[in-house]
């Protein structure tokens, strides 16, 4: 069924653009008038063809970042969004950006507006980021809306960027013990072992544990890699099931260090798309269907949605959280619930985003300083059983001879 790129207008007056799968453009009024619309023009989607490399296709932060500050400042000079636009394609060396940048080029050209060009490409364009665009248009303060998003996405960039750096050197060790185990287990074992049958040594348990494991390895690693993907594979699509990412998650937030960073890292995701959101004009009801999609956490996600459904019968945000404080840091409710009383909710939200991000950075840290030491114990275990399987044999084989 084809998808049309559609602009339309409420009863009230009111104009929306967006993608709609319809038979035909009989159907496609009929649907929008269901709606409480009335067709005005429209015209097939641009559909992106996905070729086998797809996955490797990819626009990174780093990129929209930079798409969205140079649209912002040309933007504020005046300069046409078609014009905007143009230029933009011609700037990025993403392929896949450069085409998506065209298409919403060509759907503005044909009377679309900005956020509905955007909700063409929901795998670029978050519906956070479509609705802050939309927000802008209906509002008149598109500029400020670019700055804001600029702004957000910069954040979150740099959180997540210093959470990875934290998690660097660990990932290193552990690589490089794994490594290392495998080599001596392939390639040093076997002839141990050979030594050790040569001179009919009293072999003991642990050393016939790796004796085997080398053995294994020797003869059949082709299918000890073919159970390693598998495994990496099936526990790859598991998280992308409910089920798979509520054990997850339910088991991160159990881990007495882990559940910290946690709880900081979506704590802060979350408080800054709701400041941002509400200082766009947002209504607070629709700020946290929106900001709700900017956690991963099953539980977070969870509490958002109740949320929802608690302001929209007139309660207040502090209070319909409150039945989730066992999520949250310690100190959320309690500023939001002083930000709703002063009317200063967005600018407490703001604050609240900036702290947590830097103690989930800080969290991520501690935890780093203390992995690094627990690492050279399980290395030096790793080592003395090894010393213990290869010399006790040897010790037991030169008492032998004399």
């Amino acid at each position: 069924m084809p998808v049309y790129f559609y602009t339309a207008k409420h009863f009230n007056g009111q104009t929306e653009t967006g993608n709609l799968e319809a038979k035909n453009e009989d159907e496609l009024a009929q649907k929008l008038k269901s709606q409480g619309m009335v067709l005005i023009r429209s015209a097939f989607a641009t559909k992106e063809v996905k070729s086998k490399f797809s996955f490797f296709s990819r626009v990174s932060s780093t990129e929209k970042i930079i798409m969205i500050r140079n649209l912002g400042v040309m933007f504020s000079t005046g300069l046409p969004l078609m014009k905007s636009f143009d230029i933009l394609s011609a700037q990025t060396r993403n392929a896949k950006l450069k085409k998506v940048l065209l298409d919403i080029k060509e759907i503005i050209g044909k009377g679309g507006n900005l956020s509905g060009a955007m909700s063409a490409h929901p795998d670029i364009f978050s519906n956070f980021f479509q609705n802050m665009v939309k927000v802008g248009e209906e509002s008149g303060t598109l500029e400020e809306i670019f700055q804001i998003l600029s702004l957000q996405l910069s954040k979150e960039h740099e959180l997540r960027s210093k959470i990875k750096n934290a998690m660097i050197y660990p990932t290193i060790i552990l690589v490089s013990m794994l490594v290392v185990g495998i080599i001596v287990i392939t390639f040093v074992i076997p002839d141990l072992k050979k030594f050790f049958t040569d001179i009919e040594a009293d072999i003991p348990i642990f050393t016939k544990i790796l004796f085997d494991m080398g053995d294994i390895i020797a003869r059949k690693w082709y299918l000890v890699i073919a159970y390693f993907l598998m495994f990496i594979v099936a526990g790859f699509f598991s998280l992308k099931t409910k089920k798979g990412k509520w054990l997850l998650d339910t088991f991160l937030l159990k881990i007495p260090f882990i559940s910290q960073i946690v709880k900081k890292n979506n704590s802060a995701f979350l408080i800054r798309s709701l400041s941002s959101l509400l200082v766009s004009g947002v209504s607070i009801v629709r700020s946290l269907e929106i900001a709700s999609e900017t956690v991963g956490n099953y539980y977070f996600k969870k509490a958002v949605e109740e949320a929802v459904k608690k302001v929209t019968k007139g309660e207040k945000l502090s209070s319909s959280l409150k039945s989730h404080q066992d999520i949250f840091p310690i100190g959320v409710i309690e500023m939001i619930e002083v930000g709703e009383e002063t009317g200063k909710t967005s600018d407490i939200l703001k604050k609240l985003a900036d702290f947590y991000e830097k103690e989930a950075v800080s969290a991520v840290e501690k935890i780093s300083i203390v992995i690094e030491p627990a690492l050279i114990v399980v290395l030096g275990l790793a080592v003395g059983f090894f010393a213990f399987s290869v010399i006790g044999p040897i010790y037991s084989s030169l008492n032998a001879i004399k």
